[in-house]
């Protein structure tokens, strides 16, 4: 699993920069120098900064590695930087993980992770990755704003907890409903992908976002 994601942040990385090889010497272009895939630590936290106040999220790995590991290098990309809450269900889950750039969601859209393991329960505050089958997890995530353990036999693995600021998730905009298809009358999933903020700033302008996510030691 890391193996995979480092080949793909390595490729998403890469750079190329121009050097001067002084006097009277042409410049060159050097090879691309590969970024550095950071370790992600066992417990960390992450800042959201969004249009309603802030709120902390604490990951953990003992909980579900893999979700972990891909969170944090998705936060460390700013994948989530400008997103949309698109589906805030009240009393149900607030969900967001679509990139607010159709190329940067078509990127790390094309990434799925194995499964984890459920060892933790899909308790009120609790985030984890959201899935259509196995081995289905990319970018999407929420957050379950009531106790929703009968997802725990359906294998969605939650990878940390919100330990501050729940408030302020409470607080996110819900009127849109569920989203399309699944009978309400909020934002389609597909559509995000393919258009990005512009379809939701042209036809659901009232949903919060994040301004900034930010992994804090």
């Amino acid at each position: 699993m890391r193996s995979e994601m480092r080949r793909i942040l390595v490729a998403a990385g890469c750079i190329l920069w121009l050097a001067a090889c002084g006097g009277q010497k042409a410049v060159e272009t050097k090879k691309a120098e590969p970024a550095k895939l950071e370790k992600p630590p066992e417990v960390y936290k992450v800042k959201f900064e969004t249009t309603k106040g802030d709120f902390l999220v604490e990951v953990r790995r003992e909980w579900a590695p893999r979700g972990a590991d891909h969170f944090f290098n998705l936060v460390q990309a700013r994948f989530y930087d400008g997103a949309r809450f698109f589906r805030v269900v009240r009393g149900f889950v607030a969900q967001f993980g679509i990139a607010a750039s159709p190329k940067v969601q078509q990127f790390w859209g094309s990434v799925a992770i194995p499964d984890d393991p459920v060892r933790a329960k899909n308790t009120k505050g609790s985030i984890t990755f959201a899935r259509l089958g196995p081995n289905s997890r990319r970018t999407q995530v929420f957050i379950n704003l009531r106790d929703n353990t009968a997802l725990d036999k359906d294998g969605f693995a939650p990878f940390g907890r919100v330990v501050e600021g729940m408030d302020i998730v409470e607080k996110l905009y819900f009127a849109y409903g569920e989203i399309k298809p699944r009978g309400g009358g909020g934002p389609d999933p597909t559509q995000i992908e393919l258009q990005g903020n512009a379809y939701l700033e042209r036809q659901f302008p009232r949903l919060d976002a994040i301004h900034r996510a930010a992994v804090i030691r």
